[in-house]
Formats: structure tokens, sequence, C-alpha cells
């Protein structure tokens, strides 16, 4: 017959295994065949491949978490910030951001679901895309996976920007004399309107979250042999959006 100690001791026992944590784990192996799996339904539709995304993974990882922890599915949980927020606190740059996800016995098996819903299979074959990070965390016998996608858009300093829009003004204007970073235009950028320095013909300004392309509406404002100069400013964007956006002003004369 047990003693008062030895009862105690089995109480103590049965209560530690009662309230242990649930143990999760994150599973390479399976986000690694999510990533597969979506690549190769991307060439089978004759897309370009997604590109791997630490940041994105990152944030997919912790939402897949945050699913095994609540033990449900959901894009956003009470308290947490919605996907676009937490793929920019992760470190990702972007213009378009979408997120699928699922909960399943196998990585294959959560890969034919997206495939078959009209939603989530748009997310794979979507075009537009061309990053993703994906995370699968196991809680017992289920997987909850998340995959992140999004249209990356990389970081570009000043500097850089201003070199790329001038480059295409140049392929697209030969006659113009294109100075990139001039001291007139970046001011004339932080502009909401008006102009810094000498006055120019015309000045033009847009936001785009491309800026290897100018806006059409921006080149027709450029009529062929018009202008003989332009000088090009970047600056910080306006607004305090989670997408990136990239603010740009044209001075021409």
């Amino acid at each position: 017959m047990p003693t008062a100690l030895h009862r105690s001791a089995l109480v103590l026992s049965l209560l530690a295994v009662f309230f242990a944590p649930k143990l999760f784990a994150q599973s390479s192996a399976a986000s690694q065949t999510l990533f597969n799996s979506a690549n190769q339904a991307r060439a089978a539709a004759g897309l370009a491949p997604l590109k791997w995304d630490s940041a994105l993974a990152k944030a997919a990882h912790q939402h897949a978490l945050k699913m095994a922890q609540m033990n449900q599915l959901s894009h956003q949980f009470p308290g947490e910030p919605p996907m676009q927020d937490r793929a920019k606190q992760a470190g990702a740059s972007f213009s378009l951001v979408a997120e699928n996800i699922a909960q399943g016995p196998t990585p294959e098996g959560i890969h034919q679901q997206w495939m078959h819903s009209a939603p989530h299979r748009a997310n794979l074959l979507d075009p537009q895309l061309n990053a993703i990070g994906v995370a699968v965390v196991q809680s017992g016998n289920t997987l909850f996976a998340v995959q992140d996608f999004a249209a990356a858009v990389p970081t570009a300093s000043l500097s850089e920007q201003e070199r790329q829009v001038a480059s295409e003004l140049v392929a697209r204007h030969a006659e113009l004399n294109v100075d990139a970073g001039s001291r007139e235009a970046r001011q004339t950028c932080e502009l909401a309107q008006g102009y810094a320095g000498d006055r120019p013909a015309t000045v033009l300004r847009y936001e785009s979250s491309d800026i290897t392309h100018i806006p059409d509406e921006v080149l027709q404002k450029i009529p062929s042999g018009k202008y003989h100069q332009a000088l090009v400013g970047a600056c910080q964007a306006t607004g305090n959006s989670d997408f990136a956006r990239f603010r740009v002003a044209i001075l021409l004369f």
C-alpha cells in the first residue's frame, strides 16, 4: 500500500505530465517539399520559378508556429499583425503579397489541397509573384503550413534609383542629356509642388513600386526633340505604406 509520501509523488508526476507544454517542431524537409512542389506547378504552367526569400520564410514560420499553438487555421489571430506587416517586420521588401495556409498529415497532401482550391492555386500560379518563403510546424501528427508570396522589390539607394531612371530615359530619348542625382532634382522631388534651382520647362513627379520602369503616362509627357536636358532626383516616398514605393522627380529643360 503506497504511503502518503508515495501518493504525493504520484500526484505530482501526473500533474507534470498533464501540464507539460506541447512540443512543436519545424519541419525543414516538409518546407522544401512544398517549395519544390510550388515551382513544379509553375513550370507545368509555363511560369518562372519563385525564388526563396529568407525574410518571407521567417514571417511564415512565425505564423505557422502561431497556428500550431492555437491549433487552428487563420490568416490573422487577435493581436497579431496582418500578413503584410509581418513580412515587412521580418525584412521583406515588396509591392504585392499573398499567403496560403493549411494543415494536414503530409506536405504532398497539403500541396494537393492548395492546387484544388481556386484562391490558393491562384496564388501559386500568379505571374506577378516572384518570391516565396515556406514554413511547416509539426504538432503531433499534424503539419501546419504557411506559404508567404511576394512581388519582391530589391532595395536601392537614392543614387541607384536615379541611375536606373536615367538609364531608361536615355534608352527612350537618346537626344536628352540626362544628369542623375542633381541637387536641384532631389530637392524638387521632396517638394509637393514647385521646383528648386533654375526654372525648368517642365517638372514631372511620380511614385511607383517598380524603379526599373518609368510609367507610360510620364513618358508620354516628354515629346521627342522638345527638350535637350533632364535632371533626375529621387527621394523618400510619401505616406507610410508597408508596400515598397519609389518617388522620383524629372526636371526637363
